[in-house]
């Protein structure tokens, strides 16, 4: 977790950044008046945590969008080591080659084994440049497909998490069969035996969540976003601008809340206040606390009987009408 004084902050975190600096100020003068100021530095560490809240709670879809990328924000790695103890990642898709925007392998949750894919993003420019900025190629769902098999060969859940601005659209992942293997990922894991649990912890966007985004319980973090194109990509197509991005992020009714409401997730995991990127360690429990009793819970339902659940719910999603000929 970045230290206050490498804090990265987005527009509408002003107030909170102001507050930091004013108490960062504070801590100077205090050292070298040695006056004891530390009532006031606590009153106003207390308005951070405040502020944190009154952002959150007011935030509109675009800041949601926003913060679901923000550069602190924890990705996938960080959750598993936050999460898990002996995780032991699993390299490449045994046809081409290693994707690094799809990481996976065992970790031990709570003393039982689990298989955890996941998208991950990269922590600077040198490291978002080699991760692919979280866009996986074709190999990269063909080793979150192998992974799963593994996982299932030896009788173990599966979690993943899902953090993409979508499948790499480029000339060389189209003529490896990128459909191909993001079509074949959802075909696979509704026949898996074993429990699928997937989680939305960042940008939720396109066939590149969709890929490793079928499961039994599907959950979105509080301040994530869900939609088959982003609100940029969006806007520029109805509007030839993304100028109108946020009217966009508005219309595609992207949020975990919206998304709960269309039946379309089976849950909203709460972030501490103000974001995931405030506090690593109490976003990994919080999570972590979702997914040991899902866990459980899905284990108690036969093999069978989860695939049967897991293709109606699917088969639900969605709002059409038949026309009689």
């Amino acid at each position: 977790m970045p230290s206050d004084a490498n804090r990265q902050f987005l527009d509408f975190e002003k107030p909170i950044k102001d507050l930091l600096e004013e108490i960062q100020t504070m801590k100077q003068r205090q050292e070298k008046t040695r006056i004891d100021l530390s009532d006031s530095i606590r009153k106003l560490e207390e308005g951070i945590l405040e502020k944190r809240k009154e952002i959150t709670r007011n935030l509109t879809d675009w800041q949601r969008v926003q913060l679901s990328r923000h550069p602190d924000r924890p990705y996938t790695l960080k959750y598993i080591e936050k999460m898990t103890t002996h995780f032991v990642e699993l390299y490449g898709d045994r046809n081409v080659r290693d994707d690094k925007a799809m990481v996976g392998g065992f970790a031990l949750l709570e003393g039982q084994t689990v298989m955890f894919i996941g998208h991950q993003k990269g922590i600077n420019t040198k490291m978002r440049q080699l991760r692919n900025f979280g866009m996986a190629n074709p190999e990269g769902y063909r080793k979150a497909l192998r992974l799963m098999k593994l996982a299932e060969k030896f009788n173990k859940p599966i979690v993943t998490l899902i953090d993409t601005p979508g499948a790499y659209p480029g000339i060389e992942a189209e003529e490896r069969g990128q459909g191909e293997a993001i079509a074949r990922n959802i075909y696979e894991m509704i026949r898996l035996k074993v429990p699928v649990i997937c989680v939305i912890i960042g940008e939720g966007a396109s066939g590149g969540a969709l890929g490793i985004g079928v499961g039994d319980k599907v959950y979105m973090m509080e301040n994530t976003w869900y939609s088959v194109i982003s609100p940029e990509s969006c806007s520029s197509i109805l509007w030839r601008s993304w100028d109108k991005k946020e009217v966009a992020a508005e219309q595609l009714r992207l949020t975990a809340e919206k998304m709960l409401n269309f039946g379309l997730i089976d849950g909203i995991i709460p972030e501490p206040p103000g974001g995931a990127h405030w506090d690593y360690n109490e976003s990994a429990q919080i999570l972590k606390s979702y997914l040991v009793p899902a866990i459980e819970e899905l284990k108690k339902i036969s093999p069978e009987e989860r695939i049967k659940n897991r293709i109606e719910k699917f088969s639900r999603m969605g709002f059409w009408e038949e026309e009689k000929i």
